[in-house]
């Protein structure tokens, strides 16, 4: 299937002057500029260019800003591999079916959303191997295309939505989690093309939830990681945002 394309103008920087009266729109506080995995302090200029967010499904993932670009793809690095000791979750079809969370309680010791404690899980990490099996082994389908194991992986997100923040991101983990929740298209060349739309949605959501989740557990430096985190799927996010949110807090859940 050929990959889509949206034509996105990147958001600009916030910029503000003692004057200003309006408050500044949701546009000044999030920039979004693909970041390639290998080029995490890209300094390429910001153009009205036709964007395309996309992953391969070994795991590492490719951002491209120009189309011409398309002649590098393979180019990129391979992917990194499983951080050492990390907690890893064994998903099968008979767990994908019935929507069991368990295989994720047993791995991880996660148990309730009030119960984590982020230290060790930022530190060691978590990742996915999932054990599927097609009912049609000549299925082309990527994991992602099929709507059962979508529907697992969006359970998961709904009872632990800071999740993302604690997942092996050198390993390709955020990416792969990012394409069970996040509209995509495939394509032969690019592997996994996310909605633009859609996946700033899903960033700044995500942005939201963990920054607040990292707060409230006393976590160093919680903006720098909720940036990298953003930083990771292209997006910027600026100083401004977490300032409005610490400004009117929420009562912890």
């Amino acid at each position: 299937m050929a990959a889509t394309t949206s034509t996105v103008k990147p958001l600009l920087s916030l910029s503000l002057s003692t004057n200003q009266t309006k408050p500044p729109s949701y546009s000044s506080f999030i920039s979004c500029k693909p970041i390639p995995i290998s080029d995490s302090i890209s300094t390429r200029p910001r153009l009205q260019v036709s964007v395309s967010v996309s992953f391969n499904p070994q795991g590492n993932f490719d951002l491209s800003l120009l189309e011409e670009d398309d002649d590098n793809l393979s180019k990129v690095a391979p992917p990194m591999p499983p951080t050492e000791g990390r907690f890893e979750v064994t998903l099968d079809n008979e767990t994908i079916s019935s929507l069991d969370l368990s295989p994720f309680h047993s791995a991880t010791g996660i148990t309730s959303p009030s119960l984590v404690e982020p230290k060790e899980f930022l530190e060691r990490t978590i990742g996915f191997t999932i054990n599927y099996t097609r009912e049609d082994p000549r299925d082309p389908r990527e994991l992602s295309e099929f709507p059962d194991i979508r529907l697992w992986f969006v359970r998961l997100d709904a009872a632990y939505p800071w999740l993302p923040v604690l997942l092996d991101w050198r390993a390709g983990e955020l990416a792969r989690y990012a394409a069970m929740l996040v509209p995509h298209q495939m394509s032969m060349k690019m592997g996994i093309v996310y909605n633009p739309e859609a996946l700033e949605i899903f960033i700044v959501k995500k942005v939201f939830v963990v920054y607040n989740w990292l707060k409230q557990h006393n976590v160093p430096k919680p903006r720098i990681k909720t940036k990298d985190m953003a930083r990771m799927l292209g997006f910027g996010i600026e100083d401004q945002l977490f300032d409005l949110v610490d400004k009117f807090p929420l009562e912890p859940s």
